[in-house]
Formats: C-alpha cells, sequence, structure tokens
C-alpha cells in the first residue's frame, strides 16, 4: 500500500512465482532487471468511444469517482506543463488533470457517467488483441500482541532510522532518477540488512519492534500485501501500513518452489505457498530468505489501507499500476476475467491508485479485493491476461 512491493496473490503465486507488491509500497528504489516485454518498445495508444468500451453501459463509476476525487489532488502539486505519463504524453498534461479535478469535486454526484464522458476520452493500449497480466491483492488480517509473549514471537519492524537514501544522480547524471538503500558502517556505504539477517536478530535491540505475530508466514505474506490489519488479544484492531524497505531486491521464491517440484506449476497459487510453508517449518525460512527484500511498518490511523498514491484504497475500485505508463492517480478502465469460476468478467472504472514492485509493463494490474480471508481468497485465484483502456482528460 502504500504500497504496492510491492510489494501479491494466485495472483501473487505468480507475483511470487513470478508480488502485490504484494500490497502495494510506493514504487520500489531498487529497479528488476526488465523483461523482454518491457525492453521492446511500448504499444501505441488508440482513441475509442465510451460506447466501444466492453460493459461501458452497465457500470455505475459513482465509487471510482469519489476515488478519483480524493487522489486527483496530487496533479497540482506537480509541474503544470510536465506529461502526466512517462510514456504517452497522450495522456495528458498535469494541468490538464487538475482541471478535470477541480470539475469533479464541483460535479454534482447525481450522474457521474455523464461526468466522465463530458470530460475523458478513453485510450485502447495496443489493439483489441493486446492484453497484459492482471493480478490481485488484499489487505490481511493477522494475530498479534503489541507485546511479546506467548505464541507472539515473531516481530514487524518499524523503519530503522540507520536506512540511507542515496541519489544517484547526485553522483552521475547518467543515473538521474535511481535511488539506492544502504547503511554506513566502518565508514563505508554498504547494502542493508537482508531478510536472513534480520531473521537472526540484525535488528535487536533497537526498539524496532512494531508488533508481535503468532506465525512467521503471516509476516511474510503481510510483507508482500504491505499493509494490514492486527487482531489484538484485547479484541481491537491494529492497522499497520508500509513505512519503507530495506532496499534489497524482491524474489519471487514461488519460483523457486517450482523449480525444486514442491509445488507444481499447475498447482501453484498464493494459497499453495502459504500451505508449503506452513507444513515445512523446518525449511520455510529458508526458503522465504530468499527473497532478501524486508518491508517495514507504521501504525496507521483511520481508514485504510493507504495506497502509494495517499488515499485509503477501495475495495474493486483501486488498481496498481506501473506509474512509467498510466499516470498514478488516473483513470483507468478494466476489463479482465473474474477469479470466481462462472462470474462474468470484471469490466469497470478503476483509479490508479497503487504502485507494486511486480507490477511493471505498458498493460499490468494488481487490483485491490479489501480485506480479510474472503477478499484474500479472490485475490489469490486472480492471475489472468486481461486488457484496459487508459483515460486521459480532454484539452480544455
Amino acid at each position: 500500500m502504500a504500497m504496492r512491493p510491492f510489494i501479491i496473490l494466485a495472483a501473487a503465486a505468480i507475483a511470487l512465482a513470478a508480488c502485490s507488491d504484494a500490497a502495494k509500497p510506493p514504487p520500489k528504489t531498487t529497479t528488476p532487471e526488465p523483461t523482454e516485454a518491457q525492453k521492446a518498445p511500448p504499444p501505441g495508444l488508440q482513441p475509442v468511444a465510451f460506447l466501444a468500451l466492453p460493459g461501458w453501459s452497465a457500470d455505475n463509476p459513482t465509487i471510482a469517482l469519489q476515488q478519483f476525487r480524493g487522489v486527483c489532488k496530487r496533479f497540482g502539486r506537480k509541474s503544470a506543463g510536465d506529461p502526466a505519463s512517462k510514456t504517452w504524453p497522450t495522456l495528458g498534461r498535469n494541468a490538464d488533470w487538475a482541471a478535470a479535478c477541480a470539475a469533479a469535486k464541483a460535479a454534482p454526484n447525481t450522474d457521474p457517467k455523464a461526468f466522465v464522458e463530458a470530460w475523458f476520452q478513453p485510450y485502447q493500449v495496443g489493439n483489441a488483441a493486446s492484453t497484459g497480466l492482471f493480478t490481485g491483492y488484499y489487505e490481511p488480517e493477522v494475530a498479534g500482541s503489541r507485546t511479546r509473549g506467548g505464541p507472539y514471537q515473531t516481530p514487524l519492524y518499524r523503519k530503522p532510522a540507520d536506512i540511507i537514501s542515496a541519489d544517484l544522480g547526485a553522483f552521475n547524471a547518467d543515473l538521474k532518477g535511481k535511488t539506492i538503500l544502504g547503511r554506513v558502517e566502518n565508514g563505508r556505504f554498504v547494502p542493508y540488512h537482508e531478510r536472513a539477517a534480520v531473521a537472526r536478530g540484525a535488528l535487536h535491540g533497537q526498539g524496532l519492534e512494531l508488533v508481535w505475530l503468532a506465525e512467521p508466514v503471516a509476516g511474510f505474506f503481510l510483507e508482500i500485501q504491505g499493509s494490514g490489519v492486527v487482531k489484538l488479544p484485547d479484541g481491537s484492531r491494529m492497522r499497520i501500513g508500509y513505512a519503507g524497505k530495506n532496499g534489497r531486491p524482491y524474489r519471487a521464491i514461488g519460483r523457486d518452489l517450482i523449480a525444486s517440484g514442491a509445488i507444481r506449476r499447475q498447482d501453484m497459487s498464493m494459497q499453495a505457498i502459504r500451505s508449503w510453508l506452513a507444513s515445512n517449518s523446518g525449511q520455510a525460512q529458508d526458503v522465504m530468505n530468499l527473497n532478501r527484500s524486508v518491508v517495514f511498518f507504521r501504525e496507521v490511523k483511520g481508514r485504510g489501507p493507504i495506497g502509494a498514491a495517499g488515499v485509503p484504497l477501495a475495495a474493486g475500485r483501486s488498481l496498481a499500476i506501473d506509474p512509467k505508463y498510466a499516470p498514478l492517480g488516473g483513470l483507468v478502465y478494466i476489463d479482465v476475467p473474474h477469479p470466481e469460476p462462472n462470474q462474468a468478467p470484471i469490466r469497470r472504472l478503476v483509479v490508479a491508485e497503487d504502485t507494486g514492485g511486480a507490477i511493471k509493463g505498458p498493460i499490468r494490474g494488481d487490483l485491490f479485493w479489501g480485506t480479510g480471508d474472503a477478499a484474500g481468497e479472490k485475490a489469490g485465484r486472480m492471475a489472468a491476461q486481461g486488457r484496459y483502456y487508459l483515460l486521459a482528460p480532454k484539452r480544455r
């Protein structure tokens, strides 16, 4: 969440096997090695009519427009003349989005669809056959305690004060926009503690423990989602959100479980990974350590979870995207298969409110399903090829 590494389920299974990011944490400071698809030139954009959007006539975009009103103020804080998309200038300048934002806030709620049609132009990414991977993520609920004791022996940590963010562009103009995280040790800048070192106690004794969980595996998956709700012994709930990461690269352990023969490729899902780790406790930590990335948390007051765009996410209407392509805070129309059998495709207007380490590419989305086990079941099954249409504000 705020969010995404990331940052995910059958969704993440591919995310784990291929996340969320995974929850979705803010954009990762380390850039994964690009895939062949990412190295290829991005597809073009083709304007289409709203009536050409599958299912548009049946959609009710009220919640999506409410979400847009909450997040779109971010465009007004950016340079007005800069393009909102790093890849497609056709999607408008920040000033165009800021104008649409002001209009959305002033518009009545009586006919949200008419407002969207009046102010925006949909663009098809690529051609009618162009698809990409769509997965799902959710906000877990786990048992925990603010203090260590009894079954609560697995800590989730606050962000350590000794993590240093280094802007490489300050040293070499060719590296502008690239950042690495590390710490100073004996006068040298070195990578921050990886997962294995943290599990061995590298952060003990610093007062960084935010909450203690009953299950190590639950903590691992909570990191992938990037946020969650901790059910405390007194019956109260504590919401936690993404605070930072150690800067080590994210590794999808599902891939390793397939390679070792522990899980067959056709059986891979988030639930399958969780079940294997729970059933193989003697090997679980070593396997989890293959993912050297560690996520740090903070307590979050009020509604949540909070996405990378800085506002609470809405179940079914918030999408994690790759901000290299889709503007963070923008409107997206999705057409993707439903993760449950015999259900109609998911065709609706959503808001690009989150990011994640595994969410990379010109057609890539991670749909937020909500909080708790039921949401997790749906998110865990979602991993399919689908399409989306990016909306751009009309020039006024």
